[in-house]
């Protein structure tokens, strides 16, 4: 019996080495925790922190997730599972301008429907206000402004009035030293006094920034006094009004990091660089008595990068706002929301994602893997149905003759599922008209085409064997009906040719019980592999048949189908209900992929 697999255990990789190494070593086994992680003094005091590994995923809320996203929440919610430990979700909402609520809401769905969950395994402790391990940066903004403060007292940061554009120049590239600002060596007793103005709404926007005194002739660019804070005049969808300074993205994570107890600090390769600015913060902000140590560390592995697809929230906002898609949740979006509802299952992303690897080696991943991963999870449990896409009437001229009456039905079954029989059967009629494939007749046959042609017979699938006698056409010469006898037994007269041996079968619908459904095939958005790769206008390689939505005859079960319900349709591949259109007795249809790969074709 062909039954769901279970699970194969996680490949090993260099994450999982670090945090075993880390375990035996008892790297962090002397972590104090005390309370909530909005203690200005989160380390000082407490018991140790028993859950001994925390990860953390740090969606920013200016978009919804993609693909590439799940294999970060894969990877940081696995790990922290694995080991024992807790993973939290945290939104980086640092940027004001770009966030929004309904993004926070997508990507707590997302999450949760991926399968993973921020509270902690067991109830919570004395030491811990609750279980939910959900944070959002504009927690810790009471925080980091004070870090910030002290940074400034301590000489390792100044308020910087150049314009945007002078601190551009002045910072140099990869062959040249940047330029100190001018306003590098105020003392800091005046750069306080600035930022305080800054943060009390005194200077207009972009007329200051705050930024870290490091070494402006660093090889790395990050190093090169980078921005701690700016003047941003904008609406906080968690703290309304009540900031008109913002902390840049680098500053305020690995402060989060170290508030929330993480340990392993996991992200993609693109943060390799901004590593050293990481640890100058956190150490800086240990010695300055702020945190304590052991502080979390960062690693970073290579991203998930999937051919025919872009993960540019950027550019996924462009094709939502130039309405080339219907939505973030269109099902050629490569968002999880879209992956959802095209019908991808949550165990074949997490098994994509498991099966690409985690290294620090690039690299790209075939959209196929993705259809492969969904076919491997749902070919053993998905129910079985029977529709036709293009439809065209099959009608049986000697129907009346060989029962009596074109009023009689035979009633047909078919196991749900071919290797599982003890979940059912499904049941239907056949008579004298049915629907069948439009491509199942040819007038004139090609080499090999088993299907129905004049005088060729073929199975109906679950029913009986049929013979082709020709076929009808409308005044412009298009056939509109194929013509066909049901092949009765020779000595008996009776319909039930089982000993005609046939070498074809083609899938059918009744036209009694059968009910028309609107079809949505889907496809892949682009047509080019790589379509935003080296600068490209991506928009060039949009695929026209990424979409085709046709009206077909499905069997009649469908009809009263869930929402999110999956089918493999024989011979045409495996189906979703869609999850906001499909009512009962109006089915809509979402093609999740064919049954084989047909794209390299």
């Amino acid at each position: 019996m062909n039954t769901p697999k279970e699970p194969a255990a996680p490949a090993s990789n260099f994450l999982r080495h670090i945090v075993e190494r880390d375990l035996a070593a008892g790297t962090y086994a002397s972590r104090r925790f005390a309370g909530t992680p909005g203690d200005a003094m989160h380390h000082a005091g407490g018991p140790p922190d028993p859950a001994r590994i925390r990860t953390r995923f740090p969606p920013e809320p200016n978009g919804y997730l993609h693909i590439g996203h799940a294999k970060s929440i894969t990877l940081n919610f696995g790990l922290a599972a694995e080991y024992g430990g807790i993973c939290h979700l945290r939104f980086d909402d640092t940027n004001p301008e770009k966030e929004e609520q309904e993004y926070v809401d997508a990507i707590i769905d997302a999450v949760r429907w991926l399968g993973f969950d921020w509270h902690a395994p067991e109830p919570a402790r004395p030491f811990e206000a609750t279980t939910s391990h959900l944070y959002f940066a504009s927690d810790y903004f009471d925080f980091m402004y004070r870090a910030a403060e002290a940074l400034v007292e301590a000489g390792h940061a100044y308020v910087d009035e150049q314009s945007a554009d002078e601190m551009r120049a002045h910072r140099g590239d990869f062959a040249t030293p940047g330029t100190a600002s001018p306003f590098r060596d105020r003392r800091p007793e005046e750069n306080l006094a600035r930022l305080r103005q800054m943060k009390n709404g005194e200077l207009a926007d972009g007329a200051a920034v705050l930024r870290a005194r490091i070494d402006m002739s660093s090889p790395n660019i990050n190093m090169r006094d980078p921005a701690l804070y700016r003047i941003k005049r904008a609406t906080h969808h968690n703290t309304g009004d009540r900031w008109c300074i913002y902390p840049m993205y680098t500053f305020a994570h690995p402060i989060e990091d170290a508030l929330e107890n993480v340990t392993h600090s996991i992200c993609t390769l693109e943060f390799e660089d901004q590593r050293p600015f990481y640890d100058w913060l956190l150490d800086w902000l240990c010695k300055l008595g702020l945190l304590a140590q052991p502080r979390p560390h960062q690693y970073e592995f290579a991203r998930l990068n999937v051919t025919y697809v872009i993960t540019s929230k950027r550019k996924l906002k462009a094709l939502v706002d130039d309405k080339i898609v219907a939505g973030w949740d269109d099902p050629r979006m490569p968002t999880i929301a879209g992956l959802r509802r095209r019908g991808y299952t949550p165990e074949s992303i997490r098994m994509l994602c498991e099966r690409a690897g985690t290294s620090k080696a690039g690299g790209w991943t075939d959209y196929a893997s993705l259809d492969i991963a969904l076919r491997d999870d749902l070919d053993p449990k998905a129910p079985r149905a029977m529709a036709a896409l293009d439809p065209i009437e099959l009608r049986l001229a000697n129907w009346a003759e060989l029962f009596g009456s074109d009023a009689h039905r035979e009633d047909c079954h078919a196991p749900l599922h071919p290797q599982r029989p003890e979940i059912g059967e499904r049941r239907f009629q056949l008579g004298p008209r049915v629907w069948i494939e439009r491509d199942d007749f040819a007038e004139a046959p090609t080499k090999g085409f088993f299907r129905l042609f004049r005088g060729n017979r073929v199975r109906l699938k679950y029913g009986y064997i049929v013979e082709c006698t020709g076929c009808e056409k409308d005044a412009s010469g298009r056939v509109v009906a194929v013509l066909a006898r049901v092949v009765a037994d020779t000595k008996s007269g009776t319909p039930g040719a089982d000993a005609v041996k046939v070498k074809g079968t083609i899938t059918w619908v009744g036209a009694d019980d059968g009910i028309a459904a609107e079809v949505r095939l889907y496809d892949r958005l682009f047509i080019d592999a790589q379509p935003d790769a080296g600068g490209k206008d991506f928009k060039a390689s949009l695929n026209a048949q990424s979409l085709r939505v046709v009206t077909a005859y499905v069997e009649a079960a469908l009809a009263n189908a869930e929402p999110d319900a999956r089918f493999q349709i024989e011979r045409h591949g495996y189906f979703v209900t869609d999850r906001l259109d499909h009512a009962s007795g109006r089915p809509v249809l979402n093609r999740i992929t064919t049954l084989r790969d047909t794209w390299s074709k």
